[in-house]
């Protein structure tokens, strides 16, 4: 098991709680969900934590505000943290309402959110 498939559940049912189409990509030992073709949040086990991660696409408004909590890490695969996206520890996705915030969060910024381009 690459990645956390409990979360991965709790992910699915927000989102259909929320009625959000959405899809999946395995991607890097980690889970992707997507919304309109584009990233929405994920799954990572931090080499550096040792635990479950959870990957929230907010944009740079949102990352400026959230940053700064303690639940709340720069996403970091290569050195250069991703501009718009956070690391959410264990602590910040405890109960329900705390990963439904980080779901709405993502959904918000969605639709501002540029799709990758298309391989071809």
């Amino acid at each position: 098991m690459a990645y956390d498939e409990y979360l991965g559940d709790r992910i699915r049912q927000t989102l259909h709680d929320k009625q959000t189409h959405f899809t999946e990509l395995k991607m890097m030992g980690g889970l992707c969900f997507k919304v309109d073709h584009k990233m929405l949040c994920g799954i990572h086990i931090g080499k550096k934590y040792g635990d479950s991660l959870l990957m929230a696409r907010i944009g740079a408004i949102a990352y400026e505000k959230e940053i700064v909590k303690a639940v709340c890490l720069p996403m970091d695969f290569t050195g250069r943290p991703m501009k718009g996206y956070v690391f959410v520890t264990t602590d910040g996705f405890d109960t329900d309402n705390d990963l439904s915030y980080w779901i709405d969060l993502c959904l918000a910024f969605n639709p501002m959110a540029k799709a990758s381009k298309k391989k071809k």
